[in-house]
């Protein structure tokens, strides 16, 4: 049996000993009544009252695994650091019900002259234990409980289908359901640009725009999002990481990458009257299940034509039996299809607003070059690949550009840039469609505003547009020791090197992808800035207009 340290028994008896008589239990903290079948234990609740002054001295909550031990730390916490408004002190008596814990703590208390005594009964605790029943019993489950584990394999369906990897938020689909006072619910996919992932079912067309408009109209004032974000009229799934996380934790990864035993799913209701809610009634349960089922399944007979570059004009009608439903119907006859003229006018919504936030802005541009291909936010190096294993990540990629390159030195040079995901996709096909990857070069630029010097880093396609991928400063000894590598492999490779695009900036892998996190390779060639034959560029604002 543990003991405690000497030390901390000479501690814990130099508290003053107080003529009172103390109370302990561990009991599991659930409710049978709001648990459903596959809910799990809310854990056991240890309590530590003060029965002679009526006040609760220590309360931990542990997992129901959690060995004895946890009885005695909430025990100390009682006597050294007690709850307001009692004082430290130490008991003359301790009771407990329990006969193991009774046996216990004699064990453990026998150097601080307490006594340990068992009784049946104990009124304090049982009457604290009957008001967190009541409160417990009085809370509303998120989901109904004969609903809610269809709900969740639904929403874990969902997650394996993965809609948002081919669908965008705009790209709405019409669901309708003509029961339960619902006409036609409008889902719209998030999550293709890694940010949050889910499917929010519009109750009203109305309703989707005006919140989209709203977003777009204030996208820089916070408090109008918060007010526009609650003025909408929808259901909602969305999915989190099971564990809770930091938001500002840069290590979590993309929620994107992970399989659905880390997930969890949530559900809700959002209207200007109600705000937010995460509860479903009855009826919100039923419309969200048909809505998912129906939406799975068109997903499933329709993956190939959504998947292609244009969002194509389907319709399909499913007979979907509803879930230990008390009513006469036993099923629902739902007919889904796709919105592409609502698609287009969200997506002309989104180009007037860019175009209008063009006007006025004043960035500084280097002349001649496009900065819209690689993300803002993304982790850019210089390094070099190993020929061996330049062989394994032509093998493993999603797409490989071929080159034809003498194999000397330690390695392939390579330019690596890592973001979420959706962005590297997006990377990607923009470089395919332009023809390829013809050249990577580093041009000298410079700034007559302050003086400063550049080495830019650029990717030059097939079809001849000049990207920015990186503006470094030429006096910054890190990157000029990285330039010379980059030189001298580049020379021994006779101008052969690579491009790799990276997924999982956000994780675990952030500045040091794997292979399995490595989405492309292209392999091209360097140029010298004489070979490019610009010279140097020069960085100058755009012109803003009132």
């Amino acid at each position: 049996m543990t003991s405690f340290n000497r030390s901390t028994s000479r501690r814990l008896k130099k508290l003053t000993q107080i003529p009172s008589v103390w109370e302990g239990d561990r009991r599991p903290l659930s409710s049978s009544q709001t648990r459903s079948e596959d809910s799990e234990d809310k854990g056991d609740c240890i309590l530590w009252v003060d029965g002679s002054q009526g006040i609760v001295r220590g309360m931990d909550v542990v997992v129901p695994e959690t060995g004895p031990e946890a009885v005695v730390r909430t025990l100390m916490r009682a006597m050294e650091h007690p709850h307001s408004p009692a004082k430290p002190a130490r008991p003359q008596r301790i009771v407990v019900r329990d006969r193991e814990i009774q046996f216990y703590l004699r064990g453990v208390l026998q150097d601080l002259d307490i006594a340990i005594d068992y009784t049946p009964e104990l009124p304090l605790i049982d009457e604290l234990f009957r008001s967190f029943g009541e409160i417990l019993d009085s809370q509303i489950p998120d989901l109904p409980p004969q609903y809610a584990h269809s709900l969740r394999d639904k929403a874990f369906a969902i997650w394996q289908a993965a809609p948002w990897e081919f669908l965008e938020e705009q790209q709405i689909l019409s669901i309708e359901i003509n029961k339960w006072d619902v006409g036609t619910l409008y889902a719209s996919v998030m999550g293709m640009l890694g940010m949050e992932y889910g499917i929010l079912f519009y109750r009203s067309e109305d309703s989707l725009k005006q919140f989209r408009a709203t977003v777009l109209q204030d996208e820089g004032s916070k408090g109008c999002l918060e007010e526009a974000f609650l003025k909408q009229d929808c259901l909602f799934l969305t999915f989190e990481h099971a564990d809770e996380i930091d938001e500002d934790d840069e290590h979590k990864g993309d929620l994107g990458d992970l399989p659905s035993s880390e997930i969890d799913p949530t559900f809700g209701n959002i209207h200007p009257l109600e705000g937010l809610r995460s509860v479903l009634y009855d009826e919100e349960a039923l419309i969200m299940f048909v809505a998912l089922e129906s939406l799975i399944r068109f997903i499933r007979d329709h993956r190939r034509q959504l998947s292609g570059e244009s969002f194509p004009n389907l319709s399909r009608r499913y007979r979907i039996s509803l879930p230990h439903s008390d009513e006469a119907t036993k099923s629902l006859s739902v007919t889904v299809a796709t919105m592409p003229k609502l698609a287009a006018e969200l997506e002309q919504m989104v180009g007037a607003n860019e175009q209008d936030r063009a006007v006025g802005v004043s960035s500084p541009m280097f002349r001649s070059l496009r900065d819209d291909l690689i993300p803002e936010d993304s982790f850019l190096s210089l390094g070099v690949l190993s020929w061996e294993m330049l062989e394994y990540l032509r093998q493993g990629v999603i797409y490989h550009q071929v080159g034809d390159m003498n194999q000397v030195g330690d390695g392939l040079p390579v330019i690596l840039i890592q973001t979420s995901r959706p962005k590297a996709k997006t990377v990607i096909e923009s470089i395919e469609a332009a023809g390829g990857l013809k050249a990577i070069c580093f041009n000298p630029g410079a700034d007559p505003y302050d003086g400063n010097k550049y080495d830019l880093g650029l990717l030059q396609t097939q079809n001849g547009e000049l990207f920015l991928f990186g503006e470094f400063l030429d006096n910054d000894p890190i990157h000029v020791e990285a330039r010379q590598k980059w030189n001298q492999r580049c020379k021994n490779t006779q101008g052969y090197c690579g491009l790799i695009i990276a997924k999982g900036l956000t994780g675990s892998a952030r500045g040091n992808p794997q292979l399995r996190d490595m989405m492309a390779l292209f392999e091209a060639r360097s140029l010298a800035p004489k070979d490019l034959g610009i010279g140097t560029l020069q960085l100058v604002p755009q012109v803003q207009f009132e």
